[in-house]
Protein backbone atom coordinates (compact mmCIF):
# COMPACT_ATOMS: atom_id res chain seq x y z
CA UNK A 1 0.00 0.00 0.00
CA UNK A 2 1.33 3.41 -1.25
CA UNK A 3 1.05 5.93 1.79
CA UNK A 4 -0.73 8.72 1.46
CA UNK A 5 0.88 12.44 1.47
CA UNK A 6 0.34 14.09 4.92
CA UNK A 7 -1.38 17.46 4.78
CA UNK A 8 0.75 20.09 5.79
CA UNK A 9 -0.36 21.72 8.55
CA UNK A 10 0.92 25.47 9.94
CA UNK A 11 2.85 24.84 13.49
CA UNK A 12 0.59 26.53 16.23
CA UNK A 13 2.83 29.57 17.39
CA UNK A 14 2.24 32.70 19.10
CA UNK A 15 -0.41 35.23 17.99
CA UNK A 16 2.89 37.79 17.16
CA UNK A 17 4.67 35.07 14.98
CA UNK A 18 1.67 34.57 12.80
CA UNK A 19 2.96 33.44 9.52
CA UNK A 20 6.55 32.54 10.46
CA UNK A 21 8.07 30.25 8.62
CA UNK A 22 12.12 28.62 7.88
CA UNK A 23 13.66 27.19 5.73
CA UNK A 24 16.81 25.14 4.99
CA UNK A 25 17.77 25.05 1.22
CA UNK A 26 20.56 22.32 -0.20
CA UNK A 27 23.50 24.68 0.79
CA UNK A 28 22.68 24.74 4.65
CA UNK A 29 21.47 28.21 4.60
CA UNK A 30 18.67 29.26 6.73
CA UNK A 31 15.53 31.31 5.37
CA UNK A 32 13.11 32.57 7.37
CA UNK A 33 9.96 34.60 6.53
CA UNK A 34 10.66 37.23 9.64
CA UNK A 35 13.80 39.33 10.05
CA UNK A 36 15.90 38.53 12.44
CA UNK A 37 15.46 42.09 14.19
CA UNK A 38 11.89 41.57 14.32
CA UNK A 39 12.65 37.28 15.71
CA UNK A 40 14.94 38.89 18.49
CA UNK A 41 12.58 41.40 19.40
CA UNK A 42 9.72 38.98 20.16
CA UNK A 43 12.26 36.92 22.08
CA UNK A 44 13.58 39.63 24.35
CA UNK A 45 10.24 40.27 25.08
CA UNK A 46 8.90 36.55 25.93
CA UNK A 47 11.61 34.74 27.12
CA UNK A 48 13.73 35.21 30.16
CA UNK A 49 17.55 35.44 29.72
CA UNK A 50 19.13 33.09 32.29
CA UNK A 51 22.43 35.56 32.57
CA UNK A 52 20.60 38.56 32.81
CA UNK A 53 18.18 37.34 35.29
CA UNK A 54 19.47 38.91 38.11
CA UNK A 55 20.44 42.01 36.64
CA UNK A 56 19.34 45.27 38.43
CA UNK A 57 18.11 47.18 35.37
CA UNK A 58 16.92 44.14 33.40
CA UNK A 59 13.43 45.98 33.17
CA UNK A 60 15.11 49.03 31.32
CA UNK A 61 16.65 46.45 28.80
CA UNK A 62 13.59 44.74 28.11
CA UNK A 63 11.69 48.14 27.59
CA UNK A 64 14.43 49.74 25.66
CA UNK A 65 15.47 52.17 27.76
CA UNK A 66 19.29 52.28 27.66
CA UNK A 67 21.40 53.62 30.50
CA UNK A 68 24.49 56.55 29.44
CA UNK A 69 26.50 57.45 32.37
Amino acid sequence: MAKKPKKEESPKVHKDLDGFKMNINTFGEISSSFSIDKLNEFLNKNVEDKKLKDREDIEDIKDGKKNKK
